[in-house]
């Protein structure tokens, strides 16, 4: 995970590495800033950026991740966990390793998280699926259903199942 930074953050440090796809790369004994243009699932790695707020209009953006925030990846381990932020309305994947879980959600492996994801992500922006429910206020139902999708091993059919 890495945390957006101005751009002049990296004036005066040495390039050390520019991939084929454009991105640069500088190190410091403390982390890496990776200028990009792109960001998400490429190849082996995840590089996700948490953006400035409020966001920068550049299309190139400059990241920070110390060190210590590199994790171990494979496709077989139950290595992530789902993280939700009801304030933003937003879904995302964490590491194992991360400081702050809390051994609450599921773990599960990198393509189980990637569908559970896209689940919540349907529920957050679809309706289309509350129409056979009956329910008084449509985001205590997301809740309610995206909670047992995070904390338990359940199916989103049979938490639909449950609900009804």
């Amino acid at each position: 995970m890495f945390q957006e930074f101005p751009i002049e953050e990296i004036e005066g440090l040495v390039l050390q590495y520019a991939s084929k796809s454009g991105s640069s790369y500088y190190y410091t004994k403390v982390g890496m800033y990776r200028l990009s243009n792109h960001w998400g699932r490429l190849a082996n790695s995840k590089w996700r950026l948490e953006p400035l707020e409020p966001e920068s209009e550049s299309k190139f953006k400059l990241g920070f991740a110390p060190w210590t925030s590199f994790y171990p990846d494979n496709v077989l381990d139950e290595l992530y966990y789902i993280e939700m932020n009801y304030v933003k309305n937003t879904v995302n994947y964490q590491h194992k390793n991360n400081p702050s879980y809390d051994e609450r959600a599921i773990l599960r492996t990198s393509f189980e998280t990637t569908k559970k994801i896209k689940q919540i992500r349907n529920l957050l922006n679809l309706t289309s699926w509350a129409k056979y429910f009956e329910y008084d206020d449509l985001d205590v139902l997301r809740k309610e259903i995206i909670d047992q999708l995070i904390f338990t091993n359940k199916t989103l059919e049979e938490i639909k199942r449950e609900v009804v």
